[in-house]
């Protein structure tokens, strides 16, 4: 996979390689986990609080497990890296990022100039998720 191209984190990035599911239930020492498309993020809900970093992969734009995988992980609490890695699409990263992904490693690499565009497109949500940002709705009805 390629580098991370893109991150909205203070903390320093972890440089851990992410282990498969299989092989992080056998590790006691791993931070880092990389979730595959078949894998179930609920299986690392016990984990939290020990893992650093969390790769999901996105092998294929037309795969769009790993959005339901970041809400998961998120809304049980997890606060690490959850970093996008694979086939991301310019127009993907705004969605991404609203379902809790805050680094993105693009492969291959997204236009710099697009890719601020596209996480800065809409000022107004819909929807609430795990980004914090309020629906238009609540900014109407309080």
């Amino acid at each position: 996979m390629g580098d991370v191209q893109f991150r909205f984190r203070d903390d320093e990035p972890v440089s851990d390689p992410g282990v498969t599911v299989d092989v992080f239930g056998a590790q006691t020492n791993a931070a880092a986990v990389r979730l595959e498309p078949g894998d179930d993020a609920r299986d690392l809900l016990p984990h939290l609080d020990r893992l650093k970093l969390i790769e999901v992969n996105f092998p294929m734009f037309t795969d769009g497990r790993g959005f339901s995988s970041a809400r998961v992980l998120r809304e049980a609490g997890y606060i690490g890296e959850l970093r996008a890695v694979g086939e991301l699409p310019v127009d993907h990263l705004a969605l991404l990022r609203r379902c809790g992904f805050d680094a993105f490693a693009p492969e291959p690499p997204v236009n710099p100039a697009d890719a601020e565009n596209a996480f800065a497109r809409w000022d107004d949500v819909y929807q609430p998720t795990t980004d914090g940002r309020v629906p238009i709705w609540a900014k109407r009805h309080g």
